[in-house]
């Protein structure tokens, strides 16, 4: 349903640009979400576009460095992730749900449905 790829070594100040790839659900009426997770620590959200209305969320850790983007002829929904620093080193994850991003902010638990990650690491 989603699957998530674009991940990578970078240095820290560099840019990453992460896709998420969807199939099975109306895309169009849909939230789609970034959360991440690092070994040992909780999850975290990054971001998330609600489609029906364009309207877009980010957790204050990325705001002003990350940007959340969609595609709907693609049905793909785009993560472009700037200044990053070794504590953005993480599994991010994407998932969807046909609620508001309100609805499972900040967390992005309990969402309908959520893929593979993809591993970002940030050296310093």
């Amino acid at each position: 349903q989603l699957q998530a790829s674009g991940g990578g070594l970078v240095q820290a100040g560099g840019s990453l640009r992460l896709s998420c790839a969807t199939s099975g659900f109306t895309f169009a009426r849909y939230a789609i979400a970034w959360f991440r997770q690092a070994p040992g620590k909780v999850r975290e959200g990054v971001g998330c576009i609600y489609n029906r209305d364009g309207s877009i969320y980010y957790e204050d850790p990325v705001k002003g460095r990350f940007t959340v983007s969609s595609d709907i002829a693609k049905k793909t929904v785009f993560l472009q992730m700037n200044s990053l620093k070794p504590e953005d080193t993480a599994s991010y994850y994407c998932a969807a749900d046909p609620g508001d991003c309100a609805v499972h902010s900040p967390y992005y638990y309990g969402m309908r449905y959520w893929g593979k990650g993809t591993l970002v690491t940030v050296s310093s």
